[in-house]
């Protein structure tokens, strides 16, 4: 009889117990290498945030730069690094089209990944919490997200609507709640009264909620989010808006200081250290923080 174990689990089937754990799942959104470097030393997960890496990649707007073949680069070099976190990517609308996206998908599934999101926007698009979205035909994202099930083994699936009236946000949280997707995300979701509505007409199906600073939805902790019967949240932009944060404020002072360098700050020395975690052949020895690499 073969015993399965945390180990022998596919990263999807990983990410799929997390998510159904009594209290909310954390994904901390990362931006480059160094960034979920860093996120991977505090928590068990990260969001490979579509705003963060047209931001990073591209120095763009998250309004669809994003070219696949960069992103799955970008997952297959997270998984090298970082064996056992989760990892669920943002895949937009899947790059428009439904054969594109199943290919994506296939991709992703291949080097590890553990889940992708897949939302129902038409190009233009936009940020999920920018105004002037616009959404496909319910019953055309629907045979996308068909598609991409039938496509995937293990990887869970996010399906995710950006509708913005409340009624169509119903409807369409109803309907993709009776897909087989393993999760459910209506973004920009404004109220935790709106919250509570979905959690209603989705059932017992898994739900995210999607938190970024400055976005149309409220902050709330992971406490907050258990209690409204939130199963997962991802947290786009936490490790790129502190470094915007952190870079300005130390340039400004090192220019005030005419170029004098701090007395007290992060060197050579720790960068090093946190880098080195990440080469493959310290993954067989020891562990991380939770054990997971």
């Amino acid at each position: 009889m073969t015993i399965t174990t945390a180990h022998s689990l596919s990263a999807g089937d990983r990410l799929r117990a997390a998510v159904r754990t009594a209290e909310t799942t954390p994904l901390i959104g990362v931006f480059d290498m160094f960034s979920a470097s860093i996120a991977a030393r505090h928590f068990d997960g990260m969001f490979v945030s579509g705003f963060g890496f047209a931001a990073s990649h591209y120095g763009l707007p998250d309004i669809g730069f994003i070219a696949w073949p960069d992103m799955v680069g970008f997952v297959q070099r997270l998984r090298l690094a970082f064996p056992r976190h989760h990892l669920l990517v943002d895949v937009d609308d899947g790059y428009v089209d439904p054969e594109v996206a199943c290919h994506v998908v296939a991709h992703l599934e291949a080097i590890g990944a553990s889940g992708v999101i897949l939302e129902d926007q038409k190009r233009p698009r936009r940020c999920g919490h920018a105004d002037g979205k616009l959404i496909l035909p319910l019953e055309e994202y629907l045979a996308k997200l068909d598609l991409v099930l039938a496509t995937r083994r293990a990887l869970v699936v996010v399906a995710r609507t950006d509708a913005t009236e409340e009624d169509e946000i119903l409807r369409r949280a109803a309907a993709l709640a009776a897909t087989d997707a393993d999760v459910i995300l209506v973004d920009g979701v404004r109220s935790t009264a709106a919250i509570r509505r979905i959690r209603e007409v989705i059932g017992d199906k898994p739900l995210l909620f999607n938190q970024i600073a400055g976005g149309k939805s409220p902050r709330l902790s992971l406490a907050d989010l258990t209690g409204l019967g939130v199963d997962v949240a991802i947290y786009s932009t936490p490790c790129l808006f502190a470094a915007q944060t952190a870079m300005e404020r130390s340039l400004e002072d090192l220019r005030k200081a005419d170029g004098l360098l701090p007395e007290t700050s992060i060197g050579v020395a720790d960068s090093t250290a946190l880098l080195e975690r990440n080469i493959s052949r310290h993954h067989l020895t020891g562990q991380s923080r939770d054990g997971l690499s």
